[in-house]
């Protein structure tokens, strides 16, 4: 490999370096772990949505899926992460299905209150087929 092609290489990887990590990172993060298998849960759908404190409605925030470590990075930003009730809906009959498995829970909901959105917060699922966990992370 000439030098300049190699140069230009490493410029390039340096460039795509540069603008991972300069993005925001988002305030509330999850880590689907499929428990039954010891490997990420990737490639999972789910949904973020807050609730309305005068309705009690739920409006959806974003939606995204799992990555190949089983993580949705840039879920929301430091601006849309307010004090309130929020819900994680994560599409597990869909994730088993794709493996070729069935499931008992079609689908996990979790809703957590933030108090303090200046705090990080990270919301893991631990998952197998027939049970699942969660809890508070940072």
């Amino acid at each position: 490999m000439s030098v300049q092609r190699l140069q230009k290489l490493q410029g390039h990887i340096v460039s795509a370096s540069k603008v991972t990590m300069a993005g925001p990172s988002s305030p509330l993060t999850t880590h689907v772990l499929n428990t039954a298998m010891g490997v990420p849960g990737s490639n999972m759908a789910l949904s973020l949505s807050r609730q309305d404190p005068s309705t009690a409605a739920w409006s959806l925030i974003t939606t995204g899926t799992t990555n190949a470590d089983g993580r949705c990075p840039g879920l929301l930003t430091r601006e849309m992460f307010t004090v309130g009730v929020y819900r994680m809906r994560f599409e597990t009959a869909q994730y088993w299905e794709s493996l070729g498995e069935t499931c008992f829970y079609p689908y996990v909901e979790i809703v957590f209150t933030i108090n303090d959105p200046s705090q990080k917060f990270h919301v893991p699922l631990l998952l197998s087929r027939f049970s699942y966990s969660t809890y508070r992370g940072s």
